[in-house]
């Protein structure tokens, strides 16, 4: 079985593989976010859809508290660059089984596969 639209991953020099994202800035939105985020990281332009999932870590050593918000998303336009080669050091927009996806995304207790199923409609209200 194979995830039904292609996913991008990029492998952060800090030791995985996981989905273009990171912190929000002051003033942005959630939806802004993600397509910063992608944008910076990959060169290309997504359109934000609804929320598929949310995870929240602690990284104890770090002194984080993260809340993961990961959207489904569509690409608009672009090609696949890495901009900055310090923090990614290779992506792949690919194909990927659902036993591929859950071994990338652990953190999904319940399987990738259940994200698919889920949605929740993401709205600003200003």
């Amino acid at each position: 079985m194979r995830i039904r639209k292609k996913s991008l991953w990029f492998n952060n020099k800090g030791g995985g593989w996981s989905l273009p994202g990171g912190a929000m800035e002051k003033g942005e939105n959630l939806e802004q976010a993600v397509i910063r985020e992608v944008k910076e990281e990959t060169s290309l332009t997504i359109e934000a859809g609804e929320i598929i999932a949310v995870n929240e870590a602690i990284f104890k050593d770090k002194g984080h508290h993260a809340i993961f918000i990961t959207f489904n998303a569509k690409v608009i336009e672009g090609e696949i660059s890495i901009i900055d080669k310090d923090e990614i050091s290779e992506i792949e927009w690919v194909w990927v089984s659902i036993q591929r996806a859950n071994e990338l995304m652990p953190y999904h207790l319940n399987g990738v596969d259940r994200i698919f199923k889920a949605s929740s409609p993401y709205t600003f209200q200003g």
